[in-house]
């Protein structure tokens, strides 16, 4: 039987899996420098939290998750996003209690949604996020969208564009809500399926289709902001004035909605535009989630947080011609001769990478001069030979490949060399 990789899932193979760790890594040093913490949560959670933390009117719940029975005839999801697991965590150890508020915090890892697969999207997919809870303050707002543009930034994209929107409070979702049933309800027969469902459902969610967004009722329907409370919209005032002092550009657009039930407040997208894309593509999403943790059953604690794929950052970094520097440096292979120069090389192996050089010796039984073309092909910077002569006299010649140049070195010294030269 031929098995293949399931479909809408990857494997990431040697020579790709070094930018992933490589994208990790800046993004490990950007959340300390920033003070976030990791934190890992299950691969799977109770259905009722996503239904609950995601929004029982979103594509996720309706159309997209990964459920299952499990053998005590529980209903468990694959987790489809970050957030409402953080959370979880939250309330469940009573992060809300530590005496420094916000907790912040950052994930990496596979999410699981059944959709359709195109470029940069899959069914299992890597997320970084982060989320910052236990603080309104609009300071934070702009911190977490100042992190999302850094990843971004410190990888070499350029030509990329802060998309930022207020939800509102409460008050602002109820007359807004009312005003976009008015407005919709006359047209509503020309929408899709989905869209119907939402008129009562959640009709904001219907300038989040991707559908019918050119249908001429998307461009005359009523902009939330201008049904802002008082307390909304300076609250984005404030949020628009961190960004400016931070000196990070950004695009109000009013029909920015997100496609997630529990935003309130800021909500934002990063998007990347220019050659290799084509037109403008959303890389990252995000934004505030007041009243979540009350929902999953905790005090009240405001957060915000985003979330991005790190398929699409890669897709990103390769459209824009951007290669990442990655380490694969080989310092030393060891050519061995004969079988009692094979004992020697593995001594020897041992030695050096107990020291931290990187070492290779053969293992296909092949003879010198396919080794010689294996160091080659691996851009050793050391090459020695070791025969009958070299374990005799306990001593080597030290190749280095880039200039040809020898030095003889014994083999007590030959990790000192190395050290030294490498």
């Amino acid at each position: 039987m031929n098995f293949k990789v399931p479909k809408g899932t990857q494997d990431i193979l040697p020579g790709q899996t070094e930018k992933w760790q490589k994208v990790e890594q800046t993004i490990r040093e950007l959340c300390h420098v920033y003070r976030y913490k990791e934190i890992r949560t299950p691969m799977f959670e109770s259905t009722e939290l996503f239904q609950r933390g995601v929004g029982d009117t979103t594509d996720i719940v309706q159309k997209e998750m990964y459920t299952f029975i499990d053998k005590g005839n529980r209903s468990l999801t694959l987790r489809p996003e970050g957030t409402a697991s953080a959370v979880r965590a939250y309330v469940e150890h009573k992060m809300f209690g530590y005496p420094d508020q916000p907790v912040k915090l950052y994930y990496t890892g596979p999410m699981f949604r059944y959709e359709r697969q195109q470029a940069g999207r899959y069914r299992q997919f890597v997320q970084f996020g982060v989320e910052a809870i236990g603080s309104a303050d609009p300071a934070i707002d702009a911190e977490v969208m100042a992190l999302a543009m850094d990843v971004y930034t410190s990888l070499g994209l350029k030509d990329l564009k802060l998309v930022i929107n207020s939800l509102g409070d409460k008050e602002t979702r109820d007359a807004h809500r009312t005003a976009l049933m008015n407005h919709f309800t006359t047209v509503i027969g020309e929408l899709c399926s989905d869209c119907q469902s939402r008129l009562e459902k959640n009709p904001l969610r219907i300038l989040d289709c991707k559908v019918d967004a050119k249908h001429p009722a998307m461009a005359t329907a009523p902009a939330l902001t201008n049904y802002l409370t008082e307390f909304s919209s300076e609250y984005f005032t404030k949020v628009k004035g961190y960004l400016d002092v931070l000196g990070i550009s950004y695009e109000v657009d009013p029909n920015l909605v997100r496609g997630l039930d529990y935003y309130n407040h800021t909500a934002f997208e990063i998007m990347i535009t220019g050659d290799g894309f084509g037109s403008i593509t959303t890389l990252c999403g995000g934004g505030r989630y007041n009243g979540l943790v009350e929902d999953i059953g905790g005090p009240e604690s405001p957060g915000i947080g985003f979330a991005m794929s790190i398929e699409r950052l890669l897709l990103a970094l390769e459209a824009k011609g951007i290669e990442l520097e990655t380490k694969d440096t080989l310092d030393l292979y060891v050519v061995a001769m004969d079988d009692e120069a094979k004992l020697k090389a593995v001594e020897l192996l041992s030695s050096f990478r107990a020291k931290g050089i990187t070492a290779e010796i053969d293992y296909a039984g092949r003879k010198m001069k396919a080794q010689m073309k294996a160091a080659d092909r691996a851009n050793a910077k050391f090459v020695i030979v070791l025969g009958e002569t070299e374990l005799e006299e306990q001593a080597v010649n030290v190749k280095t490949m880039a200039t040809g140049d020898r030095s003889k070195v014994e083999f007590g010294h030959l990790v000192q060399y190395v050290l030294e030269n490498k």
